[in-house]
Order: C-alpha cells, then structure tokens, then sequence
C-alpha cells in the first residue's frame, strides 16, 4: 500500500512539473490511473517465462515447422517509456515435445510487458523457447513501430523496425529458414 501511494505522489509531482494542476477534476484520479496503467503494462517482470512454457509441453512424434505468426504486442521503449506496439512471428522444429499453442503469445507478452528494445525482446522471446521446449530449432521474427521515432525525436510516422533471433536448423539450413520467411509473408486468409 505504501508503494502504491509513493508511486501517486510521483505522477503528481510530474503533472506539476510539466505545468498541469493536479487538482483539476479531469487529473484527480490521473495519479491511481496511472500506476494501474503501468503495474498492467509491466507485469512480464513477475512472471517466469519457463514455467508458463513448461505447463504446457506434450511429448510428440511431429518434427515439422510449428508457426504463430501475426501475434500483436504492445510494449513501452525503455528509453522514453513510450509505446512499441507490434507483431511477432514465433516458429520452432520439435525436437519430441511440442508446447500448447495459447503459450506461444503468453511469451511474447511476457517479456512485451517489460520496458524493451525491440532487438532484446526478439533475442529474449528466442531464448525462452529454445531454453525450455528444446528445439531444433527457433526463428522469431518481429515488426514494430515505435512512437518514440514517431512522436519525437526524428518524427517518422509509419516506420517500421524488424528484428530477427534465429536457432539452431533455422539458422544453419537455408531451406528451412526460407521456408518460415516465406510463411510470414503470405498474406493471411480472410476468413476459413
């Protein structure tokens, strides 16, 4: 509780400082709203990727590409804690184990809900998989735009950054690395 009261008094003091009135009916509430806000858009700390993978790993005779693609993620720049909102592109080549699908995004959430640069989230997802599942191998692909380039800075509405982390078979066999580029660029159905 402590904490939480600490954390209001701080957004207060920075709504005075940018020159706001804290007391103003439409800020009364800003300071709670705020450290909601940001306990949500930072709970990937407290959470153990392993474990989230682990809970969910079944034995399989599959060693065949297994791809979530178009996976969307909000996260927050750790340089100026503004919004990185993207999507991400996880396969991997079991190796007698293959884990539940819904997991797959539950990772990229995880280390997406922490303060990030986007190359650290690619290579952290990556890890993660290759660490727990134990693959032959991982490719995770990311597109994001960043508002910190769009807001301020250089303002270039539109960028898109894309960063890659690949593994084991993806990155040692060009067929199979082809293989998942080809799959993230095929344009989704509509509708099945």
């Amino acid at each position: 509780m402590h904490e939480k009261k600490e954390f209001e008094q701080a957004v207060t003091k920075i709504l005075e400082l940018i020159g706001e009135d804290p007391s103003r009916e439409g800020l009364l509430k800003t300071p709670e709203r705020v450290a909601k806000s940001l306990q949500f858009l930072t709970e990937g700390y407290k959470q153990n990727p392993k474990e989230i993978l682990n809970q969910a790993l079944f034995s399989t005779s599959n060693d065949e590409m297994v791809l979530v693609r178009d996976i969307e993620f909000y996260s927050m720049c750790e340089h100026h804690m503004l919004p990185i909102i993207g999507r991400a592109h996880v396969a991997y080549i079991p190796d007698g184990k293959v884990v539940g699908l819904s997991k797959i995004p539950r990772i990229v959430n995880v280390f997406a809900r922490r303060l990030q640069i986007q190359e650290q989230m690619t290579e952290q997802i990556a890890d993660a998989i290759t660490q727990t599942i134990r693959p032959k191998g991982v490719a995770v692909v990311l597109h994001a735009r960043h508002m910190c380039m769009e807001m301020r800075g250089v303002e270039k509405i539109n960028s898109t950054t894309v960063s890659s982390a690949l593994r084991g078979l993806f990155k040692r066999d060009e067929r199979t690395r082809n293989e998942f580029y080809n799959l993230i660029n095929t344009p989704s159905p509509s509708h099945f």
